[in-house]
């Protein structure tokens, strides 16, 4: 063995004593993307379910009840009947409901009238216009089963009927696209948090000196810092990936391989920003401040797992281009829902590669062989 890879190996050895020794970190890095990823797979779903709708009912016929009782059904909406004295306006105005049904006189008279169509109004809070607009679709797609429901009859099909088929995720579970995107958020978290806080402990410890002193050069040194939390970070990815497909369900569809080699070149980047903060601040509780800040915000915002990247302004289209996280974003649900292969994929990789890169040449040449800032 060459000396450079003994001293990479022996400083790796002492991460691993230190991480042995370390129930927190040992925690961090396998625990919590565990705990994350269940808690927040749950929590996280871009459907929208009990949205609260108060019906007025003005028309009192079997006809109108019938109505109300079938948008009920749907599963989208829980309906609560119009106390004596409330208004529409008052009830939304006042945070009572999110929408107002308004049923008025003559609903079950028009209902059947040819050329006159059935005299109700929805009423929405548009100050959330996410989930405005997802309450008419909603809405929308279940007055159609109400008004045959109200008829007490079903309506015939039309004349030239369009078919739907949703491809790669036909159930359209959210979930299935949030499980991929939480794993890119939480793994790059953690992956630059750990490594964050290696070299800015040898300073805060005084035993940089020790570390210096040795004729490693500044290579081996970061290989050996950085190779114990690549190792851990896969275990996080392994367990996350166990907690997607056996608690969640979600599919995976791709190959291994290239996952297994997408999650390589994503951990090496985040590792070698993390490495970056804790060799340019020297303080642990500043490069985790730090880390936090550039680890975490970037993952939700501005890689694609909340925001579409498409429809953000083009500056921050191109920002997005320098962020490990959008590229892994893409390859991760790509391979988790599609299957998508090498030919499909090798801009991402070639782009995450190129980061990597970066991002290990940074921590090289800010890191400084002697002991002044």
């Amino acid at each position: 063995m060459s000396p450079k890879l003994r001293v990479a190996a022996s400083i790796a050895l002492k991460e691993l004593r230190h991480i042995r020794r370390d129930p927190f970190t040992l925690a961090m890095a396998l625990g919590m993307p565990v705990l994350l990823v269940t808690f927040f797979g749950f929590i996280i779903d871009f459907h929208y379910k009990n949205i609260s709708v108060t019906v007025f009912d003005h028309d009192g016929t079997p006809a109108s009840r019938r109505f109300a009782q079938s948008l009920g059904a749907s599963g989208y909406f829980r309906l609560s009947k119009a106390h004596e004295g409330l208004t529409p306006d008052y009830a939304l105005e006042n945070d009572k409901s999110f929408s107002a049904l308004v049923i008025n006189p003559g609903f079950g008279r028009d209902l059947d009238k040819r050329g006159a169509g059935p005299s109700a109004q929805l009423l929405l809070d548009g100050s959330d216009n996410a989930k405005t607009g997802v309450t008419l679709g909603y809405f929308q797609q279940a007055s159609a089963m109400a008004f045959d429901a109200a008829r007490g009859q079903r309506s015939p099909p039309p004349s030239s009927p369009v078919s739907t088929r949703f491809l790669f995720n036909h159930e359209l579970n959210s979930r299935w696209f949030i499980i991929p995107g939480l794993t890119v958020v939480i793994c790059g978290l953690v992956g630059i948090l750990l490594t964050a806080l290696t070299v800015a402990r040898e300073w805060e410890n005084g035993s940089m000196e020790m570390l210096l002193s040795t004729p490693a050069r500044p290579g081996s040194i970061i290989a050996g810092k950085l190779a114990p939390y690549l190792a851990l970070g896969f275990c996080g990815v392994a367990f996350v990936y166990a907690a997607a497909r056996l608690v969640f369900g979600v599919p995976f569809c791709g190959s291994h391989a290239l996952y297994a080699f997408s999650c390589l070149l994503f951990l090496l980047a985040a590792t070698a920003q993390g490495l970056f903060i804790s060799i340019a601040t020297r303080q642990q509780q500043l490069a985790m401040q730090f880390s936090i800040v550039s680890g975490l915000l970037p993952s939700l915002l501005l890689s694609g797992f909340v925001f579409p990247v498409d429809s953000m302004p083009l500056f921050f289209r191109w920002f997005t281009c320098i962020l490990p996280p959008r590229w892994f974003m893409e390859t991760s649900r790509d391979l988790f829902l599609k299957g998508a292969g090498l030919a499909d994929l090798w801009p991402q990789f070639l782009m995450q590669a190129l980061l990597c890169a970066v991002l290990l040449a940074l921590g090289l040449k800010k890191f400084k062989t002697d002991l002044e800032p």
